[in-house]
C-alpha cells in the first residue's frame, strides 16, 4: 500500500520505519525539515532501539522518504496517519491544535484528489474527537462525505519508548474504528502480518481504549507503590509480597472485575480496604489511591440513585437483588441495601426479591439480622417474583441470578435500571445500562 504519515516525532518515525519494512511505500511529513532531511538521510529523528537500523535499510530500497510537502504525501498515498502531538493545556485537556492544523491541510488536499482516501488517527484523543473535530473539519473544508468519499479511522497505538520497533511487531492488541466497511477492510489488510487480537470498533471506542489502557497503567504504579510505602513502615520486603500478588492470575492479573458495573460489596473488600487504609494512618504513611477507594465506592452507590432512579416520575419501585452477588444470601456490606436504605428514606415504595435472602428469611444464618436489624427491609421482602414487579414503574435489577435475565424483554413497559449487565441482548428503549 502507499501511505503517507504526518508528524515524525516518536510514534510518526517509528510507524513510518515499520510499515516501509512490511513492503508498503511510506512518505514521511513534518513542517520539521530537520527531521525529513535526516530520515532522507537514513537517519532516525529521535533516539529509539533499532530505529536508525530500519530507517537506513528502507530508505536505501527506496520504500521510505519524507518530505515537507503535505500535497505530494497525500497524492502518492491511499492512506494517511496522522500522528502528531497532542499535548496537555494548563487545565489538564488536551490540546488539539496541531490534530485541527493537520485535518485542514488533509481538508485542502483531499478537496483536489477523486481517489476514496482514508484518513486514520494514530495521535491519542479523547473520545468524540474524530467524530466532532477532525470528520466535521475535513468534510467542511473538502466538500466530501466520511464514510462515501473518505474513509476515517481511529488506530491508537501501543508503543512504548525505548522497545517501539518490539512493540510495533508484538501489539498487545490492534484497534480499528471506521466510519465504513471499506476503511475497515483495508485495515484488516494493512495489519494481516500480525500475530495479535484485532479488534473492530466503534470509532469513539477507540478512541477511549488508550485512556482505559494508561489509566489502568497509572493506578498499578501508584497502587503497587502505596503496597510498598506501607510495607517499608512495616519492615516487610514489598517486592516478596507483589511477587505472591502477581503470581496470582486467577483474581489478580486477570480480567476478573475489571468489567463496569455497580459498587463492590460482601464480607471481604470493603472490611479489608478499611482496615489497611486505617493502619497506613496510624504508620503516618499517606495513600491517597487507597483512600479514595471507599468514598469512590459510596458515591457509585448514590450515583445511581441520582442519575438514574432520582429523575423517573415514580416512587413504586421493585429491587430484584439484594445480596452483594449472585448466588449467596449475604448482606454485609451489600452497596443494593444500602441503595435499597437510601430509597426507603426518600419516600419510594419498595418491594424486594431475592430467593437466597427469602431461604435465609425462613431458617438461615440471617433470619435473626433480618427481623432484628433489617426489620424495614425485612417487612418489604415478597415471597415471589411476579409480586415484586406487580404494581410498581421501577425496576432495579441488583446482582446476576439467572432469573432476572429475561426481565428487559419482558417488562418493555417498566423503567429497567440494570446495575449488572444482567443480558447484552437489549431492545428495550426504557431500559437504562449504569455503564453502558
Amino acid at each position: 500500500m502507499n501511505i503517507s504519515v504526518v508528524g515524525l516525532g516518536y510514534v510518526g518515525a517509528v510507524c513510518s520505519a515499520c510499515f516501509a519494512n512490511e513492503g508498503h511505500n511510506v512518505i514521511g511529513m513534518d513542517v520539521d525539515k530537520v527531521k525529513v532531511d535526516l530520515i532522507n538521510k537514513g537517519k532516525a529523528p529521535i533516539v529509539e532501539k533499532d530505529l536508525d537500523e530500519y530507517i537506513s535499510r528502507n530508505v536505501k530500497a527506496g520504500r521510505l522518504r519524507a518530505t515537507t510537502d503535505l500535497k505530494e504525501a497525500i497524492d502518492n498515498s491511499e492512506i494517511t496517519i496522522i500522528a502528531v502531538g497532542t499535548p496537555s493545556k494548563p487545565n489538564g485537556d488536551i490540546d488539539l491544535k496541531y490534530i485541527k492544523e493537520a485535518a485542514k491541510a488533509i481538508g485542502e488536499k483531499l478537496k483536489e484528489k477523486d481517489e476514496f482516501h482514508i484518513v486514520s488517527m494514530r495521535s491519542t484523543v479523547l473520545p468524540g474527537t474524530g467524530r466532532n473535530v477532525v470528520i466535521p473539519i475535513i468534510e467542511e473544508i473538502s466538500g466530501k462525505k466520511a464514510g462515501v468519499d473518505f474513509g476515517y479511522v481511529s488506530n491508537p497505538e501501543f508503543l512504548r519508548e525505548s522497545s517501539a520497533i518490539w512493540d510495533f511487531y508484538n501489539p498487545p492488541k490492534t484497534v480499528v474504528g471506521a466510519t465504513d466497511e471499506r476503511s475497515y477492510k483495508t485495515f484488516r489488510e494493512l495489519y494481516s502480518f500480525l500475530n495479535a487480537p484485532y479488534f473492530e470498533v466503534e470509532i469513539e471506542v477507540a478512541e477511549m481504549i488508550k485512556y482505559a489502557d494508561n489509566s489502568w497503567h497509572a493506578t498499578k504504579v501508584t497502587f503497587a507503590n502505596e503496597i510498598g510505602m506501607i510495607c517499608k513502615k512495616l519492615g516487610i520486603d514489598s517486592h516478596k509480597v507483589m511477587d505472591v500478588f502477581c503470581a496470582d492470575t486467577k483474581l489478580n492479573i486477570s480480567t476478573y472485575y475489571l468489567k463496569s458495573g455497580f459498587a463492590f460489596g460482601g464480607s471481604c473488600l470493603p472490611k479489608d480496604v478499611k482496615a489497611i487504609t486505617y493502619k497506613a494512618k496510624t504508620l503516618d504513611e499517606n495513600t491517597p489511591l487507597l483512600n479514595s477507594l471507599m468514598p469512590s465506592n459510596e458515591y457509585q452507590i448514590k450515583r445511581v440513585y441520582n442519575e438514574f432512579i432520582k429523575p423517573l416520575r415514580s416512587k413504586k419501585i421493585a429491587i430484584l437483588g439484594l445480596s452483594f452477588k449472585a448466588n449467596t444470601d449475604d448482606l454485609r456490606e451489600s452497596p443494593i441495601l444500602e441503595l435499597t436504605e437510601i430509597l426507603i428514606g426518600k419516600g419510594y415504595k419498595v418491594k424486594i426479591y431475592d430467593s437466597n435472602v427469602l431461604k435465609a428469611k425462613k431458617d438461615g444464618a440471617n433470619k435473626e439480622f433480618l427481623e432484628n436489624e433489617l426489620w424495614h427491609i425485612n417487612e418489604r421482602l415478597v415471597e415471589n417474583l411476579e409480586d415484586a414487579i406487580k404494581g410498581n414503574d421501577i425496576i432495579v435489577i441488583g446482582n446476576g441470578s439467572k432469573e432476572f435475565e429475561k426481565i428487559p424483554q419482558k417488562y418493555r413497559d417498566k423503567y429497567i435500571i440494570d446495575l449488572i449487565r444482567v443480558t447484552q441482548q437489549i431492545s428495550n428503549e426504557n431500559y437504562i445500562g449504569i455503564a453502558w
